[in-house]
């Protein structure tokens, strides 16, 4: 803790975050989370419960003069047995929309995951500092965007001249909702995501509901989604379906038209977009479950392969989906104008896999988040896109 009486030390509070929905209060601080407690009341899953308490897309975001920043904060970071170490996660900052630094936060709790045995346990650790230094002095808007891939609680805000949340721009509210894709598996930073991308392309404020492994058209991510204030709104279904082979076709269409008219009950003339599958080469025609393959595991190289039956045509594959999103779409849309369909394959195909192939068999690199991003954005927010102001 710093001893300079020139530091001033804010209270995080929900008016310097945004994009998170509820804040809970621990022992050590605060700690995001991008599900409201209604909603984490009702999941039973461990990987979603994970995955919400990560904070994609969630900043700090404030107006000051400071130079200096200094954010305690405790980290939860995953360890795979029998993979290497996993680097630090990053702080993004940004000043006046710009970016000017990045770090990250030593130690912090580490959750040790055995992916043969299908365990997990969590190791305490001490919490840490991040430190942005040699600001330029001024007013400024000053953004830190919170580590996409780490759970992670805000313990205390120091700056060298006070600090003030940020003032309302009039910027649109994009509501999104997606797989690890849309959490940000295998982006560089968290604000370098494609949703993060794109929203910054188009100008808008994100609030990410992308959740790894868990775009599972659960009915409290629905409500969730029906109860936040949005101008935007999107919802990016497929992959998690299929590799979880949660569900059968019979199941799909009542369960999309529900999740639809559970965000319609809140938001009736948003402009809604479905948005399909991107290429997945290993389940364009083959169902799931989808299954680590953990031969290169110590070397880092983890893969997936699908095991379900392409012959069975109740199973849901990425083609399946597609086929059933835009017919439902189309259907609806007869009765609501506001809605609006994307094949994924417009963002990411089979050339761009050919390009950028998936490291894994299922998450972009950093290099193919960057070309989604930039494609969503002319797709969606330029011209005549369904977010064209």
């Amino acid at each position: 803790m710093p001893t300079d009486t020139h530091w001033t030390t804010t209270p995080v509070t929900e008016e310097l975050l945004r994009g998170a929905l509820d804040l809970e209060r621990t022992e050590h601080g605060v700690l995001p989370h991008r599900l409201p407690a209604r909603a984490r009341a009702q999941n039973t899953d461990p990987q979603l419960a994970m995955a919400e308490s990560q904070p994609a897309g969630v900043r700090l975001a404030f107006r000051t003069r400071a130079t200096a920043i200094e954010l305690d904060t405790l980290p939860t970071k995953r360890e795979y047995v029998g993979a290497p170490p996993r680097p630090d996660g990053l702080y993004d900052l940004l000043v006046d929309g710009r970016p000017a630094g990045q770090a990250s936060v030593a130690g912090g709790n580490v959750l040790r995951i055995d992916m043969t045995k299908g365990t997990a346990e969590t190791r305490p650790g001490p919490p840490g500092t991040v430190r942005f230094t040699a600001l330029p002095d001024g007013d400024k808007d000053v953004e830190i965007w919170l580590p996409h891939n780490e759970t992670t609680e805000l313990i205390a805000l120091r700056t060298d001249a006070p600090v003030h949340p940020a003032p309302d721009r009039g910027a649109k509210v994009w509501l999104h909702h997606g797989s690890s894709i849309s959490h940000g598996s295998d982006a560089a930073s968290p604000s370098t995501t494609w949703p993060a991308l794109a929203a910054s392309i188009g100008g808008v404020e994100l609030v990410g509901l992308g959740f790894g492994g868990g775009a599972l058209l659960d009915p409290f991510t629905a409500r969730a989604m029906r109860d936040t204030p949005a101008d935007l709104i999107s919802v990016k279904l497929g992959i998690n379906l299929v590799n979880a082979d949660l569900m059968r076709l019979r199941a799909f269409g009542p369960a999309v038209h529900g999740f639809l008219d559970t965000i319609r009950d809140g938001h009736p003339t948003t402009p809604l977009l479905v948005v399909g599958p991107v290429f997945c080469p290993i389940h364009e025609h083959t169902p799931g479950p989808a299954a680590p393959d953990f031969s290169n595991m110590a070397d880092g190289q983890l893969k997936f392969v699908a095991m379900g039956d392409p012959a069975d045509p109740s199973r849901l594959t990425l083609d399946t989906i597609r086929r059933e999103l835009a017919r439902i779409t189309a259907e609806r849309s007869a009765d609501d104008p506001y809605l609006h369909y994307l094949d994924g394959r417009e963002l990411y195909g089979e050339a761009d896999a050919e390009e950028l192939p998936l490291p894994d068999a299922l998450h972009p690199d950093a290099a193919t988040h960057r070309r989604i991003g930039e494609r969503f954005a002319k797709l969606c927010f330029t011209d005549e896109g369904p977010f064209h102001a």
